[in-house]
């Protein structure tokens, strides 16, 4: 049986698939080659020229992906799946239910899915609901892409970008609110007990006599943090928007950075020794620039913004030439970035604004942003052996990248080795 792109439902069972036909991009930043791509179950089987002729078998269900590039299902590194659109922090803090909050996010899952994604990262969730979400999604009892996620981030009583609405103590929204190291030490083996992938810190927060964002982590504390998940296997990430905070962050050992903004000489060497990869996240800033006067924001709040892409790019394509791993990430989740629709414009803005080739900007978004998920090496890639999450596109993104944002490019999604229904109503 053959299906052609657009015209298929969605698949259930272990039936082997065949996409045969197309141009595979796959993931390494290697130049397109024409290639089938044979899945079984949740694995890549093979992957080579005339696959229809030999090891697909009669069982197979064909994809013909003639003219069409067929690539790794994009993945989001930083995606707020459980926040529900909201248009400021006190909407989100205040005017939430904890029922309505995860019926919400299993209503948003599937636009992922339909736009292309695969996977996400999510730090940190409302209601310290990530774990419960992500396990739903395994068990199949609610549909979305594999998810790796947070519980609530942490932050010092000074706050965070949502300022003076963090509470002295306690919790609010997606914030767990810590003072002490031995605060520090308990939340996050607490987190992790609960089922967290990781562990975030916020490591800049806003204080209204200053302007931008100031560091209000300590070397010491975000240290201590490291110290307690590293022995645990779990990753540690930081939101750091400003110099100091990156730097410091790399140096107590955070695994990776959000977003690195206003980065500096000293703070990128830390972060070069250390390894630590960045996601600096330039769809949400974009999108306040393009669209901010459209909710309320101030026009010196877009003037900053802008100035912040403009100011992180420099150092940021630097990192990338010494190493640094750039992952690409939306910040879907707010009114500025609804779910299923900006996604792919991290890509096209990689392209913009670090300067890199279209091929190395979609490794940014498939091989590299694995690492977000903790699976380098096994997704985000078209190999032998890796997870079956393919999509198939009419047109070529190595042309234009613009592409990967617009889901009336997208022929195709195979999420787990099954293909996902995209005629269904958004």
């Amino acid at each position: 049986e053959t299906v052609t792109p657009g015209t298929q439902t969605a698949t259930s069972g272990n039936r082997r698939l065949l996409i045969e036909g197309g141009t595979v991009i796959d993931g390494t930043g290697a130049a397109p080659k024409p290639a089938d791509v044979l899945i079984d179950g949740d694995r890549i089987i093979e992957v080579g020229a005339g696959l229809a002729k030999g090891s697909a078998g009669v069982e197979a269900l064909v994809v013909d992906a003639t003219g069409r590039t067929v690539m790794p299902g994009l993945i989001d590194a930083h995606c707020h799946l459980t926040f529900d659109e909201p248009a400021s922090n006190d909407e989100l803090f205040f005017h939430r239910d904890h029922t309505l909050a995860a019926l919400a996010t299993a209503h948003h899952l599937p636009k992922l899915l339909m736009a292309g994604i695969t996977s996400a990262c999510d730090p940190d969730t409302i209601f310290r609901m990530g774990p419960s979400i992500r396990d739903a999604v395994e068990a199949g009892w609610i549909e979305g892409p594999r998810i790796r996620t947070g519980v609530a981030a942490l932050l010092t009583s000074v706050g965070g970008t949502a300022g003076r609405l963090i509470p002295d103590e306690g919790e609010v929204g997606y914030a767990e609110v810590v003072h002490t190291l031995d605060d520090m030490v308990t939340a996050t083996r607490r987190q992790i007990k609960e089922g967290a992938d990781l562990i975030k810190i916020h490591a800049t927060g806003s204080i209204p006599t200053r302007s931008g964002e100031l560091q209000v982590w300590s070397l010491e504390e975000m240290h201590a943090v490291c110290d307690t998940a590293h022995p645990l296997d779990i990753p540690v990430t930081a939101l750091c928007r400003n110099a100091s905070s990156t730097r410091d962050a790399a140096l107590a050992g955070v695994d990776l950075i959000y977003p690195a903004s206003f980065m500096d000489v000293e703070a990128l060497e830390a972060v070069v020794e250390s390894g630590a990869a960045v996601c600096p996240v330039f769809t949400f800033l974009s999108n306040l620039c393009d669209h901010g006067a459209k909710v309320g924001a101030a026009t010196n709040m877009v003037d900053i913004f802008r100035g912040e892409i403009q100011a992180t790019a420099e150092m940021l394509r630097r990192a990338h030439d010494e190493g640094t791993k750039l992952l690409c990430g939306s910040e879907s989740g707010f009114v500025l970035t609804p779910y299923g629709h900006w996604h792919g414009r991290e890509v096209a803005l990689f392209v913009e604004h670090l300067d890199l080739d279209p091929l190395e900007a979609i490794r940014c978004a498939t091989a590299d942003n694995a690492l977000a998920m903790g699976a380098e090496g096994r997704l985000g890639l078209i190999e032998e052996g890796c997870a079956a999450d393919v999509i198939v596109l009419d047109g070529d993104p190595v042309a234009d990248v613009g592409i990967l944002g617009d889901r009336r490019h997208l022929g195709a999604v195979v999420s787990r080795g099954q293909l996902v229904d995209l005629d269904r109503p958004w």
